[in-house]
């Protein structure tokens, strides 16, 4: 019996042990000469051989899992650097008067109140610098150029450099984050108010690293679909290490490292701190983040050190150096770049080898390694690890820069946790930077209280070189231009086919949806702009139709033997594949749908985005990126499927979708329709197309909800003006059947609640003599924009009367609106309407049942329609009070 005192020896299990191991005596010899060099040399010894065994494997092809770590140093050593082929005299000097023009742009601005953001650009400047002078391409080669999403909050420094280019003028730089009067800057990259300068808007953090992958794959998609070579075109993603904490900062990179994305780069700006302090106080945020794009796939680039740290590692023999700046947290890492030479002495050159290293340096050069010599703030450096990036192949590649937050802007900014919130320098922190940048600035243009911008003039050497190095890369960047590309005509058959109705077939609108989308992808001339997205739920939308004729893109093609390929409607991938069907990630198919929607501008090549998504999937999940794409400009379809709270038969309360309509319609590029009938379908699409890809293109989406509920599609009624009555909003649809006298009103519907409404209608009429006219209400909330864009006329002195007003103008009330949505989305138009107005909806959690009883249980069935409708009238004296009781009882509607 074992001795329970005696722990038990636990035994090493390895995945190896599964293998068979030919040659034991091999690996005994193996094993016993790594035991001999810990015993001999020590544990770094063996742990140096063994790296440098796995370097050399994975040089000769041989396949092995890669290491997540490597040692807190550069990848490019100093003697690997390449040759630098600018001059970096001209350049500091530009980087230097850029520095100082975001400087004052945001200290100017701050004095009025305004805010701004000054420390990140200063500890980014050469990383874009770097890359304006070298490697970003512009569009006037091919009109793609590369993407770059620029850190929101560095935007000062863009800004300062467009200046410095002569594309803004200085009473526009003393505009910054003043909008109202037309002409100032935007705080941050938004497209809409900038519209020739940025392309993406980025400072919603997470949201950039997300849309630059799947902007770098949309890239390969158009090429690989035969639209547009954009083969040269590379993405350029700047972030902050504090950002690469939201979600979908690495929502996506095993998505870039599947697909090879090797024509993505992410630079993540690492200046170990967040908006309140250090991004990782107790460990290290840059060891982390390798560990984690090495895992995901992609090639990691570490620019740590600057040039002054070279000859300490080369005299490092012992590992010491190596060792210790690999374990000091990043929170003391801050600490030390804003100490003296005396206290970093102590704190960091600890131990023997280190304070003998240490011994020889004085204590301004003590300071300067810590405080300035980080690897993001030199030139050759940063160009090093660009090459190294741009040059790598088969895989996206991540460089991790190490600068420090608030560089070159003074002690008081350096390194501090407040420097986020710091926002203006004083007169005396100016003097002390033009000195230190070493800026033709004289003590005569400081002497006021307002700091000026400085330009050297634009026939300066420091400008003419900035013009050269853009034009030899293709001219400005960023930019972003429209070029009129209107797509054809659609044919008209598909669209008259939705008008004819169903006939005797029943059909759901999401089905009347697909089915007209799939007819349009067939047209010669524009089907190949269409672009479907689906979150893995094609099959559930009826778009498995699709899969054998478009086919699903996939860079790899198809390499297997799909299990339903003796099927008509098999699964087929393909290179050149239409379809992206992006699995389970909303996320991701919205910043596809971004880059397609917005391909008319970044490419000069307008494409048709389809996104369609399940319930409440969309404007709940996805609502900040809808934000993002209109602040883009996007253009596009989106629809939303299986709409509704009560059509969502037994899926329940996270399912049921009643409230979207109302988020949509807190985004005003987002032109948001709920149709009723197959027919509206077509008239919106066609007019959906004609406003976003027509002569004059709208920056506008459409946003369409369509149900799983198959109903009797009828054919589209020869009612004068419908198809301007379903475009803006309203039209009637069923009037009352010529009642000679009685009680009436007006019934208001939209999407679903159609059916239950003329049911309502025929109820009314038959058991109570009260008749009504139904109206299909296709969309609630362009009613609402177009009446309060009446009020504004109205402001302005312009008599004009709001469609919905006009529309049911002298028809006898009251008005009761009707949907599948919670009340607030029909409340939108109340106050435009003159009669006495009511609605019903499905406010609260959704439940699982069948349709009827969830209906019943919301009150917006036909019968509670027919009790609510009585009881309007009652109120207004049409009808006795006992009728709403005696209906009450009729309909089981008392509990």
């Amino acid at each position: 019996m074992s001795d329970p005192s005696r722990p038990t020896e636990n035994p090493v299990i390895s995945e190896l042990d599964q293998l068979p191991d030919r040659d034991r005596e091999e690996t005994a010899e193996w094993r016993a000469s790594l035991d001999a060099v810990v015993r001999n040399a020590g544990p770094e010894r063996a742990v140096y051989l063994m790296r440098r065994v796995h370097e050399f494997a994975a040089s000769t092809g041989m396949s092995l899992p890669g290491l997540l770590h490597s040692d807190y140093i550069n990848t490019v050593p100093a003697a690997a650097q390449p040759e630098f082929d600018g001059d970096l005299e001209m350049e500091s000097r530009i980087t230097a008067l850029n520095r100082w023009n975001a400087a004052a742009m945001v200290t100017r601005g701050a004095r009025l109140g305004l805010g701004g953001h000054i420390s990140t650009y200063a500890s980014a400047a050469w990383l874009y610098e770097i890359g304006f002078h070298h490697f970003f391409r512009g569009k006037d080669a091919d009109g793609s150029g590369d993407q770059l999403f620029v850190q929101g909050h560095a935007s000062p420094g863009i800004y300062a450099r467009v200046f410095l280019e002569g594309r803004l003028s200085e009473s526009q730089l003393d505009s910054f984050r003043r909008e109202a009067g037309g002409h100032g800057l935007p705080s941050y990259p938004h497209p809409r108010r900038l519209p020739w300068l940025w392309e993406f808007p980025t400072v919603s953090m997470g949201l950039g690293p997300l849309s630059a992958v799947y902007q770098a794959r949309f890239n390969r998609y158009l090429h690989a679909r035969g639209i547009k070579d954009t083969s040269a075109s590379r993405v350029w993603a700047f972030l902050g290490d504090g950002e690469m904490d939201e979600p979908e900062s690495t929502a996506a990179l095993t998505l870039a490292s599947r697909e090879n994305l090797d024509n993505l780069t992410f630079v993540i700006n690492c200046n170990l701190q967040r908006l309140d302090g250090p991004v990782r106080s107790n460990s290290k945020i840059v060891q982390e983040l390798e560990a984690r794009f090495r895992g995901a796939g992609w090639n990691v680039v570490k620019t740590l050190w600057g040039e002054a740290w070279d000859p300490l590692l080369a005299q490092d023999t012992t590992g010491d150096l190596v060792r210790r700046l690999g374990e000091v947290p990043d929170a003391q890492m801050q600490t030390l770049a804003a100490r003296d030479a005396a206290y970093i002495r102590k704190h960091f050159f600890t131990g023997d080898a280190l304070s003998a290293l240490s011994a020889s340096l004085s204590d301004a050069r003590v300071v300067e390694l810590f405080e300035n010599s980080r690897g993001g703030h030199e030139p050759l450096k940063v160009y090093a690890a660009y090459r190294a990036a741009v040059e790598h192949r088969g895989a996206p590649t991540v460089v991790l820069a190490q600068t420090v937050k608030g560089h070159t802007l003074g002690p008081a900014f350096e390194s501090r946790n407040a420097n986020h919130q710091m926002k203006k320098l004083t007169m005396e922190q100016f003097r002390a930077m033009r000195d230190l940048l070493e800026l033709p600035i004289p003590d005569s243009a400081l002497a006021g209280d307002q700091v000026p911008f400085w330009h050297p003039g634009q026939d300066s050497p420091e400008v003419r070189y900035l013009h050269e190095r853009r034009a030899a890369l293709g001219g400005p960047a960023p930019v972003r231009r429209v070029v009129a590309k209107p797509l054809p005509e659609p044919p008209a058959k598909p669209f008259e086919d939705l008008e004819k109705g169903s006939g005797h077939q029943e059909m759901a609108t999401t089905m009347a949806l697909v089915r007209l989308v799939k007819d349009l992808m067939r047209d010669p001339r524009s089907g190949a702009r269409w672009v479907p997205i689906v979150p893995d739920e094609a099959r559930t939308f009826g778009m498995e139709s699709m899969f054998p004729t478009a086919g699903i893109y996939s860079p790899q093609g198809q390499t297997y033997d799909p299990v339903d390929a003796d099927q008509l409607l098999h699964y087929l991938e393909s290179t050149t594949g239409q379809l992206l069907i992006e699995g389970i990630t909303e996320a991701g198919s919205v910043a596809e749908f971004a880059a397609a929607a917005t391909s008319y501008a970044t490419h000069g090549e307008p494409m048709i985005p389809f996104y369609i998504f399940y319930a409440m999937f969309g404007f709940q999940r996805t609502g900040d990126q809808f934000w993002a794409l209109g602040d883009q400009m996007g253009r596009g379809f989106v629809v939303g499927g299986t709409a509704g709270r009560t059509t969502m038969t037994g899926e329940g309360l996270q399912h049921g979708d009643g409230h979207s309509h109302l988020l949509a319609a807190t985004n005003p590029a987002a032109v948001s329709y709920d149709p009723a009938f197959a027919y509206e379908i077509a008239v919106i699409v066609r007019d959906g197309l004609r406003r976003m890809y027509g002569e004059r293109p709208e920056n506008v989406f459409y946003y369409l909800t369509v149900y799983n509920e198959p109903k009797h599609q009828p054919a589209m009624p020869p009612v004068p003006g419908i198809e301007e009555g379903i475009v803006r909003g309203i039209y009637r649809f069923r009037p009352a059947e010529a009642p000679a006298a009685g009680p009436r009103l007006q019934l208001l519907a939209s999407g679903t609640a159609i059916h239950w409404v003329l049911r309502a209608q025929e109820l009314l009429a038959s058991d109570w003599g009260v008749h009504a006219d139904v109206w299909s209400v296709t969309s609630w909330t362009e009613l609402r924009r177009d009446a309060m864009r009446a009020d504004d006329a109205r402001t302005r002195g312009e008599e004009r009367t709001p469609f919905v007003t006009r529309a049911l103008s002298g028809a006898p009330g009251p008005v009761l609106a009707v949907s599948d949505w919670m009340r607030q989305v029909p409340d939108q138009i109340s106050q435009w309407v003159e009669q006495d107005y009511y609605s019903l909806g499905t406010d609260g959690f959704g439940l699982s049942d069948t349709r009827e009883d969830v209906r019943r249980y919301f009150r917006v069935d036909a019968e509670s329609i027919v009790v609510t409708a009585l009881d309007r009238l009652a109120r207004a004296g049409r009808v006795p009070p006992e009728t709403v009781a005696r209906a009450r009882a009729q309909y089981g509607l008392g509990r």
